[in-house]
């Protein structure tokens, strides 16, 4: 809702089922409330055993007031509307996103003093809370707050809860609304190189196929003459054949397939927290998975679980069609946001899954043993190339003595064909795409990223 048009206030605006009756709003009566209530009471009392009218008049006056504060209150309440608007609903982690509140008053009165506040998840920062002076019968308040997570994930922004007060002081009421929004935080994603990973097969140009198109004008099989069609298209043979005008299909080209992996096994990865080697695997997919689509490539994503990551298609399901890199990407970005670890500890599922498919493989394996290591060897397809960053748990705990073990997996690897770089803490996607490219210099010994030498294990 636009700020200022003078729409329906929303979702916000409906009360929440704990409205409360007008009897226990008399719960909100502050301390000068009862006060008041307390000596209109001791005053009318006292008149009736002295005998003085004009006593009562008083303590009637005093205990009228406060009443009267609460009926007036416990009805602005119901005729105050609220609503939020967040802008963008998506950020990448470590963005900051605005959230707009906008209070409206219907009611013929004027409010009192009011405080807003909205509820929000400790990692996106305080809550906000806001005072607000009295409105206007028909009048409006907008303020607005910033929200800021460096850890991705979905968080709920709301219920929105508003605390209203009377002119005199006399009593406190809470408003509470049902509606909340979702802040989505996406993995934060870096700009990989243009190389090519696969050679002349991979992305577009001369390397992409050609294939019959499936629906349209152009099925898979001749169909019958349409008014329209050129007469070059018919289909002679089979035209012969079935007795009517047929027209041939026509090729068009089709998008090199690629499947990105990702390892979430608990007990592959070390650390929490936006500097832990899942959470670099995570930004680490997602980059790749948003070059691969920019580059024309369509795209899966697999967990070692076996799962395609997007949503409960079948795995072997491909995203990203022509014209729809955009809607894919953000789909890809929404589902890595709250992707989990698993709690397997064996990678033969992702293996039976990548069972058939071809096309570029990229790989980002937490720490590998001698058995899971054998199983990704076996991950790549007969012809196809595969590029492996395997994350080993002892780099990311500093323990320079397992350095010989990763080294043996990545030796695996590569004996099998893969393409196969380490990645330390610290190490740069950027460069280990580039190194990924072509055999390059070899990495120092040491060096961020890259626990031993020899990197890259040969053109991919």
């Amino acid at each position: 809702m636009a700020p200022g048009d003078g729409a329906d206030p929303g979702p916000e605006g409906r009360p929440s089922p704990a409205g409360g009756s007008l009897w226990a709003a008399l719960g909100g009566l502050t301390t000068r409330g009862r006060s008041f209530l307390a000596a209109g009471i001791a005053a009318a009392s006292c008149s009736y055993v002295l005998g003085q009218a004009d006593l009562l008049r008083v303590g009637l006056l005093l205990a009228v007031l406060p009443l009267l504060c609460v009926a007036v209150l416990h009805r602005t309440r119901h005729r105050v509307a609220g609503s939020r608007r967040l802008a963008p609903t998506r950020v990448p982690a470590g963005a900051e996103a605005r959230v707009q509140l906008r209070i409206d008053s219907v009611s013929r009165l004027p409010t009192g003093l009011l405080m807003l506040q909205d509820r929000v998840p400790y990692v996106l920062g305080s809550r906000p809370r806001f005072v607000l002076d009295r409105i206007e019968p028909g009048g409006r308040r907008e303020v607005s707050y910033r929200v800021r997570s460096d850890l991705r994930g979905r968080y709920p922004l709301g219920p929105l809860q508003l605390r209203l007060t009377d002119p005199f002081g006399m009593c406190e009421l809470t408003r509470g609304f049902s509606a909340y929004d979702t802040l989505t935080v996406v993995p934060h994603t870096e700009p990989l190189p243009p190389v090519r990973l696969g050679g002349p097969g991979a992305g577009q140009g001369d390397g992409l196929r050609r294939s019959p198109a499936l629906a349209g004008e152009d099925d898979v099989i001749p169909r019958g003459y349409r008014h329209g069609d050129d007469l070059r298209r018919v289909h002679w043979r089979s035209t012969a054949r079935h007795g009517e005008l047929m027209v041939r299909r026509e090729e068009q080209p089709r998008r090199a397939r690629c499947t990105v992996l990702l390892d979430t096994r608990r007990t592959a990865h070390e650390g929490r927290g936006p500097g832990s080697s899942f959470e670099w695997a995570v930004s680490a997919a997602a980059s790749a998975a948003l070059h691969l689509l920019g580059r024309g490539f369509s795209v899966q994503l697999l967990t070692d679980t076996g799962a395609a990551i997007p949503g409960p298609g079948a795995p072997g399901e491909h995203v990203g069609l022509p014209n729809e890199s955009a809607d894919a990407a953000g789909l890809l970005l929404e589902t890595l946001a709250a992707v989990e670890h698993s709690e397997g500890t064996c990678l033969s599922p992702a293996l039976g899954s990548l069972r058939g498919e071809g096309g570029l493989l990229v790989a980002f394996f937490g720490g590998l043993d001698e058995q899971q290591a054998a199983l990704a060897a076996r991950m790549r397809g007969r012809g196809g190339t595969a590029v492996g960053f395997v994350l080993d748990p002892a780099a990311w705990r500093g323990d320079p003595r397992a350095h010989g073990a990763a080294e043996l997996r990545l030796q695996v690897l590569r004996a099998a064909g893969w393409t196969a770089l380490p990645a330390g803490p610290g190490a740069s996607l950027p460069e280990l795409w580039r190194l990924a490219a072509g055999p390059g210099p070899a990495a120092p010994a040491g060096a961020p990223g890259f626990p031993g030498a020899g990197a890259a294990g040969g053109r991919a």
